[in-house]
């Protein structure tokens, strides 16, 4: 009796012991590994010299693209929304490889500009439009363009429909197409071909915090809403660029730039 109760509590100690290291183990799977610098590592990092120059660098190149539509496209101009954060890279994970294991600190940026347009001529905006891109693809520059969108098959049927002399390219029950989508760039717009509710153009996302290099936010008019350029103009068009890395801080000490 007495060994078999030796058994028993001795087969609950080993039992008990490979839950906890069960537990434990999946606890330690399921948590987010540490972060690889801390908050004022983070600061230094974002705010070095080089990562100023590689900012500066890359909000320039982005605004001189929002700049290509007004100067060469019949868009005006009316805000640019500069975003860029710097985030930290992971600890080091004990099971599996995160993406975020290689780099101490990237940072990275996104520009949103707004332009107004006579809505009683969206035809003659968007052939504008497509028509730089053709002429820019055409030439020595090539796909590099900083107007990707073209006169496809797609744009030769989104301009037919806006001039009236086409159906709808999505198709009769379609709603009005407001968008296109090429090499990175999403340019939408309002709806003007009449219907409720109309589809408009947002105001810029007002939850970004300006705390930077954490993260860095840029209003530029500071004062200028999408609102007042609708009024004006009539319309809205809004030209996207998504977030990409211009600033890295590998583990092993190297920095990479855009």
């Amino acid at each position: 009796m007495r060994a078999f109760a030796r058994r028993t509590v001795g087969s609950k100690t080993v039992w008990g012991s490979m839950v906890m290291i069960v537990l434990f183990a999946v606890s330690a799977c399921s948590t987010t590994p540490d972060r690889a610098v801390s908050d004022k590592q983070l600061r230094k990092l974002g705010e070095s010299g080089q990562a100023v120059r590689a900012r500066d660098r890359a909000e320039q190149r982005l605004r001189g693209v929002a700049r290509t539509y007004a100067d060469r496209t019949p868009l005006s101009l009316g805000l640019v929304v500069v975003h860029d954060v710097c985030v930290p890279g992971s600890g080091p994970g004990w099971f599996f490889q995160q993406k975020t294991d290689d780099y101490k600190v990237v940072c990275s940026m996104n520009v949103t500009a707004y332009y107004g347009a006579d809505p009683r001529h969206m035809g003659d905006t968007l052939d504008g439009i497509l028509t730089v891109g053709d002429h820019a693809r055409s030439g020595s520059a090539g796909s590099g363009s900083p107007v990707p969108f073209t006169h496809d098959d797609h744009g030769k049927r989104l301009v037919a429909y806006y001039q009236g002399q086409g159906p709808n390219p999505h198709g009769p029950q379609a709603p009005e197409p407001t968008r296109l989508a090429v090499s990175g760039q999403l340019l939408t717009w309002d709806t003007t071909h009449g219907g409720a509710p109309r589809r408009l153009v947002e105001e810029p996302y007002a939850g970004l915090v300006d705390d930077p290099p954490v993260s860095r936010v840029v209003r530029d008019p500071k004062n200028a809403t999408v609102a007042a350029i609708r009024k004006r103009y009539g319309s809205v068009f809004k030209l996207e660029f998504p977030y990409s890395n211009y600033y890295w801080v590998l583990k092993n000490g190297r920095t990479r730039t855009e």
